[in-house]
């Protein structure tokens, strides 16, 4: 007999994306089992009328608990668990049907496209890379950011989630020492592009809030710590915070690299250079070199001014494919103090005019054209900076720099 496969979701008011997962997927699964934790849009009938099976099961505060309530109700042979979220590659059904025939392997490892609506957004260690636009639903995005994720393992008693929060089968797998593959099946998520700003807001603080959960039940887990100084780092914008945390996270694994990594991404942003380059030559040091690594490298020195330094950090992030707007504006802005003016000024015009709604490359180049005595551009800057709102004390400073500048220009005209 050939291998079963069931389709394993938990939802609530998924409606407006929940058609696009299913018609993704339905075809290629034998069953579909649907834990609906409180939907009041239309949910569970959409999901009837692909054939799934609909049961109501209590929203407790934990991903883990609701979709392991789910997973005890399974009946075949294969699990695949989706999002509402989240669609199936095309091509993904099938070669997940030849992959459940393989005797010997009990989980998975695949893909999981991010799609973002920044090129230059970040998730954990992954940098947004260009969407090569292979998907027609995925086309408007600019980026996407991959990681691996495991989605399809066997129907196995041992096997379930772990976690109230960033919940996963990975580590059980890991633990009851079964064994796993890779597959290039991928699944495609598109929350980050998709939600609302307050949508998106609610989803980090739900997150916020179980990691601080997660951690009060864990507190000498290293993940738990590093996931708790990534939601304070990247979400809340405590660095601070975030610091604490990812130095207790490498006391207790001081071979954690990612600990001493994000340690000094937060000294960076907390200005403590000569701290952030300690931290940040401990991850080198362990293997870490990664886009993070020289995005944070190259920060460190460009605040410092070591624009030798930033500009062929920069570079080596470009070699990785990991480049942004904001990283191609910070070597223009080397290259200008380096004598490279003319290069650094059309780089950073050319990333300013593929982000144009970014207002810190605004910034970079200005004080970079003010720099180099280049007064229109450095007034067309400001004045482009300006029109998209909120201006700072900074910008204040920056046209009255550039006033007193364009003075001396007229005065020595004069003489």
């Amino acid at each position: 007999m050939h291998p079963t496969l069931e389709l394993s979701m938990i939802v609530k008011n998924g409606a407006p994306v929940l058609e696009r997962c299913l018609r993704s997927a339905a075809p290629f699964v034998d069953r579909i089992l649907i834990g609906d934790t409180g939907s009041t849009d239309g949910s569970q009938d959409l999901a009837r009328a692909f054939g799934a099976e609909v049961i109501d099961i209590p929203w407790e505060q934990d991903f883990s608990r609701a979709r392991n309530r789910v997973l005890q109700m399974r009946k075949r042979d294969w699990i695949l668990v989706l999002d509402a979220d989240e669609m199936l590659d095309p091509a993904g059904g099938a070669r997940i049907r030849e992959l459940i025939q393989t005797q010997a392997v009990f989980a998975y490892h695949n893909p999981r496209w991010n799609y973002m609506r920044d090129a230059s957004t970040r998730i954990g260690f992954q940098a947004a890379k260009p969407n090569p636009a292979l998907l027609d639903d995925a086309r408007s995005y600019p980026a996407y950011i991959p990681l691996p994720t495991t989605r399809l393992f066997r129907s196995y008693p041992g096997i379930y989630y772990e976690g109230c929060v960033h919940e996963t089968v990975t580590r059980r797998v890991a633990a009851l020492n079964l064994p796993t593959a890779s597959a290039d099946f991928i699944v495609h998520h598109f929350g980050h592009a998709e939600d609302a700003s307050e949508e998106r807001h609610q989803k980090d603080a739900l997150y916020q809030t179980l990691g601080e959960r997660k951690l009060k039940a864990n507190p000498n887990d290293p993940q738990a710590l590093l996931e708790m100084g990534l939601a304070e780092l990247e979400h809340a914008r405590r660095p601070e915070t975030a610091l604490a945390l990812f130095e207790r996270a490498s006391h207790l694994s001081p071979q954690s690299a990612a600990a001493w990594l994000y340690a000094g991404v937060c000294l960076v942003r907390l200005a403590k250079i000569p701290e952030a380059l300690e931290r940040l030559e401990q991850a080198a040091s362990l293997g870490l070199e990664t886009g993070v690594y020289f995005q944070a490298l190259g920060d460190a020195h460009f605040q410092a001014g070591h624009f030798a330094q930033a500009s062929a950090a920069y570079i080596r992030l470009a070699s990785l494919g990991e480049t942004s707007p904001l990283s191609e504006t910070k070597l223009g802005a080397c290259e200008v103090h380096l004598g490279l003016v003319e290069q650094g000024t059309r780089r950073m015009q050319q990333a300013v005019a593929a982000a144009p709604e970014y207002a810190e490359l605004y910034d970079i180049l200005a004080a970079a054209a003010l720099l180099s005595g280049n007064l229109p551009v450095a007034v067309e800057t400001v004045e482009a900076r300006l029109r998209l709102g909120n201006p700072t004390a900074f910008h204040i400073q920056l046209v009255s720099a550039i006033q007193a500048q364009f003075n001396q220009q007229q005065a020595a005209k004069i003489a």
